[in-house]
């Protein structure tokens, strides 16, 4: 799994607005939903993201440990999946990613 926490500009004022979790192996990728208050699958986002040279300045990746104390930040005290969790959550998606 990799993790990247997401910050709202490239100067990183702020602190961090949104983290992904991306397991290539499985071709999927989770992050916080700030609308539904809640994780959930969207890969094609991440992946449109990751890959936009425009944010490269806007994403850094990082270990579970600090992946798990971005979650409480961007969450407002929620916890980062554990990775069983992720995974039940790709297993419930559709192969589209949505």
């Amino acid at each position: 799994m990799t993790y990247y926490v997401i910050y709202r500009n490239d100067e990183r004022v702020g602190g961090p607005a949104g983290l992904f979790v991306m397991d290539s192996g499985a071709g999927k990728a989770v992050l916080w939903d700030h609308r539904a208050r809640e994780w959930a699958v969207d890969t094609g986002l991440v992946v449109r993201f990751v890959n936009d040279d425009r944010n490269i300045d806007r994403y850094e990746t990082v270990d579970r440990a600090e992946a798990e104390g971005v979650a409480a930040v961007v969450t407002g005290g929620g916890r980062l999946p554990d990775e069983d969790r992720i995974h039940a959550l790709f297993a419930a998606t559709p192969a589209d990613g949505r």
